[in-house]
């Protein structure tokens, strides 16, 4: 059996067992995804129902295409610019192509979220407590450095044409 799946803009043809490279999809090598935007399936000449048709793959690997170069010039003007690109891909095997309803994910564990939840707030309340006494031990010596600065302001000539006076030479 094939079918006609839509993924990161463009159109592929699949059966069980094809291995594609698609625009890059979330997920680890060894991960299982289904491609769910079915636009054909069928069998030799004839054509089934493509909204009864489920496609699911494994990922493989993901990685980088080609190297593309683009050069840009302008003649007589001095103008070259080069950059170069590497699309990421995903690289997928085919493992079935079949009628039946679609798969639908394991439910996740929710109760364990939430014994979670609280110990991590805890934590959080104490390091909101931490970096506010941070704050204010760092106010104090910004203040102490910020003195010096207006003392140096105090030194410099008053007018910008006035010449500076040079330190008197040591005899």
């Amino acid at each position: 059996m094939f079918a006609v799946v839509r993924t990161g803009g463009k159109q592929y043809r699949v059966a069980a067992g094809d291995k594609i490279a698609v625009e890059k999809l979330a997920g680890e090598a060894g991960d299982t995804v289904t491609l769910g935007d079915i636009l054909l399936a069928g069998e030799g000449d004839s054509i089934s129902d493509a909204s009864k048709v489920t496609v699911s793959a494994e990922i493989i690997a993901q990685a980088k295409s080609e190297k593309v170069i683009v050069f840009k010039k302008r003649r007589r003007h001095n103008y070259r610019r080069k950059n170069g690109h590497r699309q990421q891909l995903t690289l997928l095997r085919i493992t079935d192509v079949g009628e039946g309803s679609k798969k639908k994910a394991a439910p996740k564990k929710e109760a364990a979220k939430p014994a979670d939840a609280p110990a991590k707030e805890t934590k959080k309340a104490e390091t909101k407590a931490a970096p506010a006494k941070k704050a204010d031990a760092e106010t104090k010596p910004a203040a102490k450095k910020a003195a010096p600065k207006k003392t140096a302001a105090a030194k410099k000539p008053a007018a910008k044409n006035a010449p500076a006076k040079k330190p008197a030479a040591k005899k």
